[in-house]
């Protein structure tokens, strides 16, 4: 895979073109920043892209500082400019989050990787499918997912797969994809596995089951914001880390 290509394709179609992802949200586009707002609860909201520099920066922080409430993030990526943005966020008075790693990788380059056996890897179709995933999702997470299950439950038709890996008529791993429709990227979300199921080859799969259907939609590339825990696994699996990213919020 090209990688700075794959860079340059991430930045201009999910960053500076990336179109609302529901009704609810508009696309708002300033010389040097891009935001997503929304009227929606459920809906994701914040900077998607800035063209900033040492002479800039600090106005544009001080001017977007009454929107960031809530949610709503400054989505900060390691090779935005200026180099010390990430200590202006933060003289600012924002705070930062974890840091993930974008992962990147060519969907017909990913392994066919079989889930163990006792496993079945099935898609959440239904109401009840979506709660099960975002049930699990909050068990291994330790975060509310109520948020979570109304987005998904709101998403437009063609937009979102979920994916359930289940043994024993128990889900041990969830995990989604969005279809960025209109780009040549499709986002892999979620992956929370059982601890007692981790090392098994469960989350491979799911990956794998993910990457045939991207592929089969026509989706060149498949994108991850991955955790620490996560990204080893994704690099055997064929991914590249493109740069990293981490949100700024209030709180």
């Amino acid at each position: 895979m090209d990688t700075a290509a794959a860079l340059s394709a991430f930045d201009r179609q999910l960053r500076r073109e990336l179109p609302p992802g529901d009704d609810a949200t508009t696309v708002e586009r300033e010389l040097r920043l891009i935001r997503h707002v929304s009227t929606a609860a459920h809906s994701w909201q914040g900077v998607v892209w800035t063209d900033l520099d040492e002479a800039t920066a600090d106005a544009a922080i001080a001017a977007e500082l009454p929107r960031i409430t809530g949610d709503y993030e400054w989505k900060y990526y390691s090779h935005d400019q200026p180099a010390d943005l990430p200590d202006r966020l933060v003289a600012a008075g924002l705070v930062p989050d974890d840091l993930e790693a974008v992962l990147v990788a060519e969907a017909a380059e990913v392994p066919d990787f079989a889930p163990p056996a006792g496993v079945e890897i099935v898609d959440a179709t239904t109401p009840a499918g979506i709660s099960q995933a975002t049930e699990l999702h909050q068990r291994v997470f330790d975060k509310d997912m109520t948020k979570l299950r109304a987005q998904l439950l709101a998403a437009a038709p063609g937009t979102l797969d979920v994916v359930l890996a289940v043994a024993d008529g128990e889900v041990v791993c969830a995990a989604r994809t969005d279809y960025y429709v209109g780009t040549d990227f499709a986002g892999l979300w979620g992956g929370g596995t059982l601890p007692e199921w981790r090392g098994k080859g469960v989350y491979k799969a799911v990956v794998s089951h993910r990457a045939r259907r991207a592929q089969a939609r026509g989706f060149r590339y498949l994108q991850v914001d991955a955790l620490p825990t996560s990204e080893p696994i994704l690099r055997r699996a064929g991914f590249t880390r493109l740069t990293s990213t981490r949100p700024f919020t209030r709180t």
